[in-house]
């Protein structure tokens, strides 16, 4: 009912004790308004209903196109929004390097399985956890994602390599493995950026290190250190040493070349620097407060 309506209303409820028939008379006349208001409310929806749909077909080809790159993209985030909240409590099933993997080495005839078992984080030994650490990442309990004094510093090496280094952190390596894709390129590192920040704000510090201790690549074909332990040690993950862990830290820069069995020069340097690396640290101590 209107404005109008409701006051015609009142003033005839007033009068309703002197005039029964000029009641009755206002009364008819507030339904024949109301009525009118509401045919009229109905009209304004289809005009503008039928003004809506001649203007999307109206509209400008690339204003169309805008609006279906925004709904896209609005699409496209929600959905990493929920998945990234949801693997927050999920075991990580298989990444797509995992498939690649498996893809490649059945496309060229060679065993295509996959070593891989989830562990949670109070079943990886405290060895690992720090190892891994202090050969990739030695700032990752403080940093926000990315680590800007890392980046920095590989820049200016790079200006004097031929082959360049590289400044990922465990966290943008866990973004990488589990929602995008492997190798280089503007696109990739562009999308990997936003979801690096994604997960450290929703998974946090322990979630992570968790993920990555399990879905890293350790050896050929081999995934996580649990089946890094059982395959090259015959033990589980929680009763790892510290130079069994220091030995699986020394290999991830490139684990189908460095190889945990049958350790080249290299990986043995590694492993003794990472060793120190993580007295340096101070120990399991340094990852307490995860």
């Amino acid at each position: 009912m209107s404005v109008w309506g409701f006051a015609l209303s009142v003033w005839g409820f007033a009068l309703s004790e002197r005039n029964k028939k000029f009641v009755k008379w206002v009364n008819s006349l507030v339904n024949i308004v109301t009525v009118y208001n509401l045919l009229s409310l109905h009209q304004l929806y289809n005009f503008i209903k039928n003004m809506s749909q001649t203007a999307s077909i109206t509209r400008p080809l690339w204003k169309r196109i805008l609006q279906f790159l925004l709904r896209s993209f609005l699409w496209i985030f929600g959905f990493l929004i929920f998945w990234i909240v949801l693997l927050k409590w999920m075991p990580i099933l298989f990444t797509p390097t995992m498939l690649l993997d498996s893809l490649s080495a059945w496309a060229t005839g060679k065993d295509a399985r996959i070593y891989y078992e989830w562990k949670s984080y109070e079943a990886i030994s405290d060895h690992v956890k720090v190892a891994v650490v202090a050969s990739e990442d030695q700032r990752f309990p403080t940093h926000g994602g990315l680590d800007f004094a890392a980046i920095k510093q590989a820049m200016e090496e790079n200006k004097l390599r031929s082959k360049k280094r590289g400044a990922s952190t465990i966290s943008q390596q866990v973004a990488k493995n589990v929602f995008l894709w492997q190798g280089g390129g503007y696109v990739r590192k562009a999308l990997e950026v936003p979801i690096t920040y994604l997960i450290e704000f929703i998974w946090g510090k322990k979630r992570i290190l968790e993920v990555y201790l399990n879905i890293a690549e350790m050896g050929p074909q081999t995934y996580g250190v649990q089946a890094a332990s059982k395959r090259f040690y015959q033990k589980n993950a929680q009763q790892l040493t510290a130079l069994e862990a220091a030995r699986i830290a020394a290999v991830l820069p490139n684990p189908k070349v460095y190889l945990i069995q049958n350790p080249s020069p290299t990986v043995i340097y590694r492993q003794n620097h990472t060793l120190y690396q993580m007295q340096l640290l101070g120990g399991i101590s340094y990852l307490k407060d995860l």
